[in-house]
């Protein structure tokens, strides 16, 4: 009798475990998804000002940290975000490592430890320059250099190019995805409203396509760097952006994508509370 307690106990204990662990996961998910979304509502918010001629600084993830830093109470806020960065590393990490079942396939696992990694690493720059450390180089220098680097090694234009080709089609994934409306698969539809989830719906299809442009048309920069053989042609998020305007569209393909982008940071405001995580 006393030995069945002990495994009852012993049960009880790991179920209890298992649950902390799932709500710990699931608010470290949540989190992330916050943090992502101030940096996409913000740099969206910058590229309009680029776009309407009244500065606007830098439309980049280096240009919002910025942005919020001038605020009151800038200093918590980035610090806020550090938090979320490294709770959306963790979450990521943990569907990389601990999530089981038929569905989490090895290239699953792959892009969610990919996807870890990135976030840590952009963790690790809010830290540095909420601490206080400089800014760093904008994502158009980052860009340069990581291109010119790549270009001085053995069959370095074609892992440029390469690597412009896949974040090609990365970007068209991400908006046939979005308007397909794939993104509902993720979420708890059955908690929301007809109404929210038609808002959350147009969010995501709006806010994926604008992201996807963006990734593709940086794509297409570093695939043009790598013909060319010129470093100088590939662009970090700011000058991709800043592209968009001198097109015949002019300013308002900017301020179309811009808009896209806050939809998007609205949307992961949406992933927070609906996500399935």
């Amino acid at each position: 009798m006393t030995s069945s307690n002990t495994q009852g106990r012993g049960k009880a204990a790991k179920s209890a475990a298992r649950s902390t662990e799932r709500e710990t996961l699931t608010a470290a998910g949540r989190a992330g998804f916050v943090a992502r979304g101030i940096v996409y509502v913000l740099i969206g918010l910058l590229s309009i000002r680029i776009a309407v001629g009244s500065g606007g600084g830098q439309a980049d993830r280096q240009g919002a940290l910025h942005e919020i830093a001038t605020q009151p109470f800038g200093k918590a806020m980035l610090w806020a975000l550090v938090v979320g960065f490294a709770s959306m590393a963790l979450w990521r990490a943990s569907r990389a490592v601990l999530t089981r079942g038929p569905r989490r396939k090895m290239g699953s696992r792959l892009l969610d430890g990919g996807r870890a990694v990135f976030y840590a690493s952009v963790c690790w720059a809010t830290a540095v320059y909420a601490a206080g450390g400089g800014q760093g180089s904008s994502s158009n220098e980052q860009s340069k250099d990581w291109t010119a680097s790549a270009l001085e090694l053995s069959y370095g234009q074609v892992l440029v190019g390469a690597a412009g080709c896949l974040l090609i089609g990365v970007g068209a994934v991400l908006a046939v995805r979005a308007a397909l409306r794939r993104f509902l698969r993720q979420l708890d539809t059955a908690a929301m409203s007809r109404r929210t989830k038609q808002v959350v719906t147009a969010l995501g299809v709006g806010g994926g396509v604008a992201r996807g442009v963006v990734f593709a048309a940086a794509g297409v920069f570093i695939l043009v760097a790598a013909v060319r053989f010129n470093p100088d042609e590939a662009k970090g998020v700011d000058a991709t952006l800043r592209s968009f305007a001198q097109t015949p569209a002019g300013p308002w393909l900017l301020v179309a994508v811009a808009i896209g982008l806050i939809l998007f940071g609205v949307f992961s405001f949406a992933s927070a509370r609906w996500r399935r995580l």
